[in-house]
């Protein structure tokens, strides 16, 4: 059975999990018609891409079988962004979270959650590139993902590193840190 779930620029309406990339405009207000916040309310279906996959260690991107012909030439890239939903965490009051402490350290300020790679926010989009062992049928190898077993995936998409910014990058300090270890 599929779960769906609507997004809107708003937030979210519906209880179901969520999975998947393939987006569904569906307006639902009036044309021209703004919402309170000056945007009109438009709602999308998502639908699953895959999945990710943790075995003894391992990690991969299990493609379903309709979209594996889309990873025709991924094999040339060495490293590939992965966009998934942080399903675990999908409930109501984990999406009104909208200001954390980076990484879990109260030592971190306080800091808003598009500031930071939180998995609690508005939307639960992750991203993680990841370096591309093999591409085989539907399954993406990769070295490692900071995501869970059967976690979603809404999308795969190339790393071309001359997208990557190489000049005049800066970054708060509280990311020089080492990582809080729970």
């Amino acid at each position: 059975m599929s779960t769906q779930r609507r997004i809107t620029r708003r937030g979210l309406i519906g209880a179901a999990a969520v999975a998947g990339c393939v987006w569904e405009r569906t307006p639902s207000a009036t044309a021209g018609e703004a919402g309170a916040d000056g945007g009109a309310e438009t709602s999308y279906k998502v639908v699953p891409v895959g999945r990710v996959e943790i075995k003894d260690g391992k990690a991969a991107i299990r493609v379903l079988d309709k979209y594996a012909p889309a990873l025709k030439g991924l094999e040339e890239w060495s490293h590939v962004h992965v966009l998934y939903w942080f399903d675990r965490n999908d409930i109501p009051q984990k999406r009104a979270i909208l200001q954390v402490h980076p990484r879990g350290d109260a030592a971190n300020p306080l800091t808003g959650v598009f500031a930071c790679r939180a998995p609690v926010r508005p939307n639960l989009i992750a991203l993680s590139v990841c370096k591309i062992k093999s591409v085989e049928g539907g399954t993406v190898q990769v070295e490692a993902i900071d995501a869970m077993d059967g976690t979603p995936v809404l999308d795969l998409k190339p790393f071309n590193p001359s997208d990557a910014p190489t000049e005049g990058v800066r970054v708060p300090a509280w990311t020089r840190r080492p990582e809080k270890k729970d």
